[in-house]
Formats: C-alpha cells, sequence, structure tokens
C-alpha cells in the first residue's frame, strides 16, 4: 500500500470513527485507541511506526500552541498552584516512584534506566484529558487545571528523561549539571517563548491580510520550537509561552476576518491530527509487541505493577496537595476546599498518550559500557500504561463524575454574568454611536441602535425559561428567508442570468449572515 493511499485511509478512519462517536455517544479519543488497535491485528494492514522525533518536533508543537492560544492566562495565573504541583511535583513523584518500583523488580537493571522509564509514564497527555473532560461537562476550574497540568507536565518529564538517559549511558549528572540542565530548560524555554511572542506579535500587528496572518500563526509553533532545539532549551515551555502571550493578546493584535479565520484553520488541523495522534497509537500495537521476548507472565505482572503505581501514585498525591495546602491561612482564604469529589476526578483523569509512547521508543539501544537491559520490555510498558490509563480511566471518568455528582458550572450564573457585560458593552456602543452619529443619516443610526438594542437583549432572553425567545424565533424564520433566497441565485445561476462570480459573492454574503445565525441559536 503505497504511501498516498495509506494517510488516505487513516484520514477516512478518523472521520469515520469521529462520525460515529458522535452519533453514539462514544468519547473519540478511546474509540480511535481500540480501533487503532484492532487495525495493528489485521493481517496486511501497514506498519506504520511512530518516530520519536516527528512527535516530540513535528505533532507536539502546533498542538500545545493551540491549546495554549485558547487558554485563559486570567484562569491559568489564578490556579498555578496546584497546575505546578501536578506538571512538576506530581511528575518528579512519579518518575521515582515508577523507577524504584520497576528496579526493586528487576534489580539487575540499572537505577537510571528504570529512572528514564518512571519520566516516559509520569505525564500525562495533552489531549485526552481535557477532550475527556469537556465533552463530559466537567467543572471549568477542573478543565483548567487538567489544561494548565498538561501544558507544562511534558517539559519537566523531557527534563527528568534526558537526565536519567544521560546517566544511564555513562555520562557524569551531578547536582549541578544537573542544575544546568534544568535552568537552560526552563530559562530558556521561557526566553524564548517571550521573544518568540514578541516578534510573532509584531509581524501580526503589521499583517492585515488573513491569509498571511494564518501562515505566520502556523510558522510560529516551528519556529520557536526550532530556536528553543537550537539551545537546547525546553521547546514545550517556549510553545506555551508563546501561545499564552499571543492568545491573550489576539484581539489587539488582528482583525476580525483573521481570527475567523485561523479559528476554523486550527480547529481542522487539530481536529485531524489529534484523530490521527490517538489512531497511531494503538496501530504501534504489531511494532511493540514485534520486539517483546519476555515471559508473558512477566510481562503481564510488570504491566499491572506499573499501571497500579502510575494511578496510585497521582491519588497519593492528589489529596494531600488540594488539602494539606489550604492548611496556610494566606491559600485558604483565596481558595477555599472543594468537595471531595474534585480531587478525586483530577486523580482519575490522569491518561497517557503519544507524547509517552515518543519517549519510549526514544530509549537507548544499550547502556553504559554497551550493557544490554530489557527495552523491549520497557517501550511496552509505556504502551501498556497508555492502552491502560485510556481504556480504564477514559471509559469509567463520566461514570465516576456522575456517581460522585461532581459540582458543575451553573449556566444561569455565566449567562447572568454575560448579560450584565454585554449591557455595559452595549451603553459604551451607543455613547460611541451618539458620538459618531452626526456623519450618518438618521436611518442608519436608527438602524444601528435598534441593533445594539437587539444584542443586549438577546442574552437577557436566555433567563426566561424554555420557550421560544423573540430571538430564536428570528433566527427560525430568518434561515427560512435566506433558502428561499439561495434557490433563487441558484435558478438565476443556471438559467444563465448571472455569472457563477455574482453567485459564490451573493452565497458568501448569505453563510456569513447564517454563521452569524448560528451563533445566535447556540446562545
Amino acid at each position: 500500500m503505497n504511501a498516498l493511499l495509506v494517510a488516505v485511509v487513516l484520514a477516512s478512519v478518523v472521520v469515520a470513527v469521529t462520525a460515529l462517536s458522535r452519533r453514539y455517544g462514544l468519547l473519540n479519543p478511546i474509540a480511535l485507541v481500540i480501533v487503532g488497535l484492532i487495525l495493528a491485528l489485521v493481517p496486511g494492514f501497514p506498519a506504520l511506526r511512530l518516530e520519536p522525533e516527528l512527535v516530540l518536533i513535528g505533532i507536539l508543537p502546533p498542538l500545545l500552541y493551540v491549546a495554549a492560544l485558547e487558554t485563559s492566562v486570567p484562569a491559568f495565573r489564578y490556579n498555578l498552584r496546584p497546575i505546578l504541583l501536578l506538571a512538576v511535583g506530581l511528575v518528579i513523584v512519579t518518575t521515582a516512584a515508577v523507577g524504584l518500583t520497576v528496579h526493586a523488580l528487576l534489580p539487575g537493571v540499572p537505577l537510571a534506566a528504570c529512572l528514564a522509564l518512571g519520566a516516559v509514564v509520569a505525564p500525562p497527555d495533552a489531549i485526552a484529558a481535557t477532550a475527556v473532560a469537556r465533552r463530559i461537562g466537567l467543572p471549568r476550574r477542573v478543565v483548567t487545571i487538567l489544561e494548565g497540568e498538561s501544558l507544562l507536565n511534558d517539559a519537566t518529564a523531557l527534563v527528568l528523561f534526558r537526565v536519567a538517559v544521560a546517566a544511564a549511558v555513562g555520562t557524569a549528572v551531578g547536582p549541578v549539571a544537573i542544575a544546568g540542565q534544568v535552568v537552560i530548560a526552563a530559562g530558556g524555554g521561557i526566553l524564548v517563548g517571550a521573544v518568540g511572542a514578541l516578534a510573532a506579535a509584531y509581524v501580526h500587528r503589521k499583517t492585515t491580510d488573513p491569509l498571511l496572518d494564518n501562515s505566520i500563526s502556523l510558522i510560529t509553533p516551528f519556529a520557536v520550537t526550532a530556536v528553543a532545539e537550537s539551545i537546547h532549551a525546553s521547546a514545550v515551555v517556549a510553545v506555551v509561552v508563546t501561545g499564552l502571550y499571543l492568545g491573550h493578546r489576539m484581539p489587539t493584535l488582528m482583525s476580525a476576518q483573521s481570527r475567523l479565520q485561523m479559528s476554523a484553520f486550527w480547529k481542522m488541523v487539530t481536529y485531524m491530527v489529534e484523530g490521527l495522534v490517538f489512531l497511531l497509537v494503538g496501530l504501534q500495537l504489531r511494532e511493540v509487541l514485534a520486539h517483546l521476548q519476555a515471559p508473558a507472565d512477566q510481562v503481564l505482572w510488570l504491566s499491572l505493577v506499573v499501571l497500579a503505581t502510575v494511578i496510585g501514585v497521582r491519588f497519593l498525591w492528589m489529596y494531600p496537595a488540594t488539602y494539606l495546602t489550604r492548611l496556610l491561612p494566606r491559600v485558604r482564604r483565596r481558595d477555599p476546599a472543594p468537595h471531595v469529589s474534585v480531587p478525586t476526578v483530577l486523580a482519575w483523569a490522569g491518561m497517557r498518550g503519544v507524547v509517552t509512547l515518543a519517549t519510549a521508543l526514544a530509549l537507548p539501544a544499550t547502556l553504559a559500557g554497551g550493557m544490554e537491559y530489557p527495552r523491549a520490555l520497557f517501550v511496552w510498558l509505556a504502551f501498556a500504561v497508555i492502552v491502560g490509563t485510556l481504556v480504564l480511566q477514559g471509559m469509567t471518568l463520566p461514570a465516576l463524575a456522575r456517581r460522585l455528582r461532581v459540582p458543575k458550572d451553573d449556566p444561569t450564573r455565566d449567562t447572568l454574568a454575560e448579560a450584565q457585560v454585554q449591557q455595559r458593552a452595549s451603553k459604551a456602543a451607543l455613547e460611541r454611536l451618539e458620538e459618531l452619529g452626526g456623519s450618518a443619516t438618521p436611518d442608519v443610526v436608527a438602524k444601528l441602535r435598534d441593533l445594539t438594542e437587539r444584542r443586549s437583549n438577546s442574552v437577557w432572553e436566555r433567563l426566561g425559561g424554555n420557550r421560544e425567545t423573540p430571538t430564536a424565533a428570528y433566527v427560525r424564520l430568518r434561515r427560512e428567508m435566506l433558502e428561499a433566497e439561495r434557490a433563487v441565485f441558484r435558478t438565476a445561476r443556471d438559467e444563465g442570468k448571472i455569472p457563477e462570480e455574482v453567485l459564490v459573492r451573493a452565497q458568501r454574503d448569505m453563510d456569513l449572515e447564517e454563521s452569524m445565525l448560528h451563533r445566535m441559536g447556540e446562545a
């Protein structure tokens, strides 16, 4: 099967599985992994090997960049304490726990190599947890903490992985060298990210063409990654810093047309890339099994122990991190202790993903002095943790959240806050209209005033109950009117009364209006 056909087949599988997942209410990431596992066992289906460099340099940067663009900086800053406790503290503890456990069970394997495995399985996936959390409607703060954790934990794990691998292959690693690597990785990543953010912001301000804005946005995460890698800084930290800054400043950097086009572009890219990533994770089963030669009972026992350690350490860390920190009066006043269901759900949302597999595949072939070690077994253990956490935790997380009755965000409260802000925004718009109204005719001013008042009233209408609001009726009827208009234009084109260009221009205007109606209907 040639490369083009393979790509078409994989993309088609992603689309088909996504459609079925939405149709039957399945969790798409988990469904794609399971389908990948099944396809890996189908005779004749291509064996696709996931290259670590492709994941860490080609796939991870744009996905992290988009996630950072969409992250609320105020919410990220407010939740920085729990985010760092998970993204740094928990990753270090998990690395040590898994490393020591595996070394105790396999005493012939050097501790450094076991710690490298611990770093491999330590970070939860940047995509899986938040995708599942949003799908089942977890509280906004829980989603923010999971997103923040996934933005930073890969950086911590990759630094630990490099240190452990360096020690395992015989490179001298002392406290000073470790501290130097941490400073270069974190400090260099922040510096590169800040410079990249300022440079990208400057170029965006000078650009008025939406196509160029989209091109710059696509180039940015790869450019930042390339610079960070060249100085051995953390590309993950650099991309996250750039994305957070640009996302926070986006309304002042781009035109509305550029922002709308960029949002649609990245939505399509992330949908397809994320889908392919989960499918490819499942497809690695054949490659992983091909090199596995350890006894079946040892493989099963070690898999269960490592999986239990990864899950158990997260639980043991989560409750003290949640409640012991609130023994400090300052923390308790600022952030009261949440219901016990919140840390429980956070503890169970530790699904691993493609970064774990990529770093496992980057394990060295031999250790110091050419020493052999069970590398294939380590790769399998990483794969088992990915599949185990995705399937076990991912499939049961919705039921657990329902059983624990995790407090959800109050949509009425959100709508009320939106209505109050919209009222102030409408007042500001009307005041500006009064200032500039003399430059237009009275009927234009009246139309603008009516549009502003209708927008303000539409938010308040949503607080009125389940009956059809005036805005909903407007949306329903206007959609029917647009369909009638489209039919007339198509008929005129078919009869040769107007050229294709006129139809395209008219359809674009009607499509833009219907997109706005869709937004009004969703609201």
